[in-house]
């Protein structure tokens, strides 16, 4: 009798599965897909003298990458020129490596210690790591208890599964490589000119460390300080960024903003606008009221993006403030999905360009969306579809020819001067058993990502127009895919760096600045370098540090171009 109700039962719940999730869907509001595409770009990029790049925050380590995304503004790009080539598969030599574990996404550097030294700072699954920067020795770990779970045997197997098969019948090692992740926390750290490396606990704590020996950037890891934020604040953290008078800002998932003194000995609070009246509960892992970092200007206005809103809260140096009349603003912006932006906010426009604070909004077919950054110019209206007058482009990432209907992502808009780029980073292809939307696609885009059945395609470029004020599509690249990691523009080489695959071999892409054409790519290798989440970052030699399932890598091209390239 049970098997007879298994085999009656089990056709009709999938069945009924299906046809919920389709009536669901053909309910859904797709007001966005009636929004205007921008329209084509009337000027080209401007010479680098010509633009004005975020000024840097003193208070942070001296380098390249001392906080997420580079600096304050959360660009994710750079006047240092990257390297030029040809394509080619890397020797080995051209390829450094170190294994450290899962979750490692981003590392800090630090200031140059006396005798030239500088280290790089990497919190991951398995703990804190401080490695040299150039070598990439291990000088000390600070484990968690994961890290006999996590070992490196353990991530050699599942890399050599995924090698064998990262097809469809692969979702169980897929599910395997990410399970990790969910025990993560402090992903996003600051190094300040202290040398002390910043991590937000999920206890509410936060703890600095540094080196135990001062000057040394061999000794070991010592704890620095430690503070508890009260029990009505602690709770779950997502992103950090540092003022520019050195206190460590970061939000918490339910919409509380949090600013702690650089000697971790005062912390100031606020709570966010709207927090008091939406339901700020977390929807699931990685959907909180707040989903994702922070930018700040060097005014003290701080960026910060809530499930329907954005907003710039002041910061002026003791407290913080919600309050119009000085300079604080809250803006509604379009959340088809109602699960908000999942974008870092990331600003655009310094000294006497125009300026506004960009985001994907929370649309099936995610918009780039430019809200003006202070006041907003007198008789402004505002794009069609837009909810907010404060809204100065709205752009539906419709990735040209591919005509994508569904686009979400949990990354930063790639910014430099008024230039605007995304990903699509929905897989091609999702199984017809697996959800269409959530975390499920992570198995898909992450340990998968590199497989053509799912990896995603599509690259986009936008741009402003400060003579029309208007944003602008500046071009559309169909055939290039950056399946999970988040793109880095150097203008000094005219370049946008993205980690790739191609043939199910995991690539370093270099597309023209201006054009969207591709310049040249490397070929890295099988599975061990896909970048899973983590974006490449150029240093101060022109070379490409980047994470990978499993640890740090850096793409060190013999006889690398370091020539600027002026548009």
């Amino acid at each position: 009798m049970f098997k007879k109700l298994i085999l009656v039962g089990l056709p009709l719940i999938i069945i009924g599965w299906f046809v919920y999730g389709y009536v669901a869907e053909a309910m859904l509001d797709r007001s966005d897909l009636d929004l205007a595409l921008a329209p084509a770009a009337t000027t080209g990029v401007r010479p680098i003298s010509e633009i004005a790049m975020p000024p840097k925050n003193l208070m942070a380590a001296e380098g390249v990458n001392p906080l997420p995304h580079g600096e304050p503004a959360q660009q994710d790009s750079t006047i240092i020129a990257g390297p030029i080539d040809i394509s080619r598969r890397l020797e080995k030599d051209e390829l450094a490596f170190v294994h450290l574990g899962p979750g490692h996404f981003g590392a800090f550097n630090s200031s140059e210690y006396p005798d030239g030294r500088r280290l790089l700072w990497s919190n991951g699954v398995n703990g804190l790591y401080k490695l040299d920067y150039e070598t990439y020795e291990i000088y000390d770990h600070l484990p968690t208890d994961k890290a006999k779970e996590f070992t490196q045997e353990w991530a050699d197997d599942i890399t050599a599964d995924l090698d064998e098969n990262n097809g469809t019948t692969a979702l169980y090692t897929s599910y395997k490589a990410l399970s990790p992740l969910m025990s993560l926390s402090g992903i996003y750290t600051v190094v300040g000119r202290n040398g002390w490396i910043y991590i937000a606990k999920k206890d509410g704590s936060i703890v600095a460390y540094g080196d135990s020996v001062k000057d040394d950037p061999a000794s070991k890891i010592e704890l620095k300080g430690k503070f508890q934020l009260p029990a009505e604040l602690a709770g779950a953290s997502i992103g950090m960024n540092m003022s520019f008078d050195g206190w460590i800002i970061f939000p918490m998932e339910q919409g509380h903003l949090i600013a702690v003194s650089e000697d971790l000995k005062e912390y100031r609070s606020i709570r966010l606008k709207h927090a008091d009246t939406e339901d700020t509960s977390t929807q699931s892992v990685g959907y909180g009221w707040v989903r994702n970092s922070i930018a700040i200007d060097k005014d003290g206005g701080i960026y910060v993006a809530s499930r329907n809103h954005m907003h710039k809260v002041i910061w002026d140096g003791d407290q913080f403030s919600t309050d119009e009349k000085d300079g604080a603003w809250t803006a509604k912006y379009r959340n088809g999905t109602g699960e908000g932006t999942g974008a870092t906010p990331s600003l655009m426009g310094f000294d006497d360009e125009d300026k506004f604070v960009t985001i994907t909004d929370g649309d099936i077919r995610m918009n780039v969306t430019l809200f003006w950054r202070d006041a907003i110019p007198a008789g402004w209206k505002a794009p069609e579809g837009s909810p907010s007058n404060r809204i100065a482009g709205l752009a539906p990432a419709s990735m040209g020819q591919l005509d994508v209907q569904k686009i979400q992502s949990e990354q930063t808009v790639i910014v430099a001067g008024y230039g605007a780029l995304v990903v699509n980073n929905r897989p091609r292809n999702i199984p017809f058993f697996l959800p269409k939307d959530g975390n499920s696609l992570g198995l898909l885009n992450g340990p998968l990502g590199g497989n053509p059945k799912f990896q995603p395609y599509g690259v986009q470029k936008f741009q402003w127009n400060p003579a029309k004020k208007r944003l602008e599509m500046a071009w559309v690249n169909e055939t290039m895919s950056s399946p999970n990691g988040v793109p880095w523009v150097s203008l000094g080489s005219g370049q946008v760096y993205l980690m790739g695959a191609r043939n199910n071999e995991w690539t370093l892409e270099a597309l023209d600045w201006a054009t969207g054409q591709s310049t040249f790519h490397y070929i890295l290798g099988g599975q061990k370098w896909n970048n899973e989440y983590s974006g490449p970052t150029i240093d101060e030699k022109g070379r490409v540090f980047v994470g990978t399932m499993w640890g740090r890598a850096r793409i060190q091209p013999k006889l690398v171009s370091t020539r600027v390239k002026d548009n």
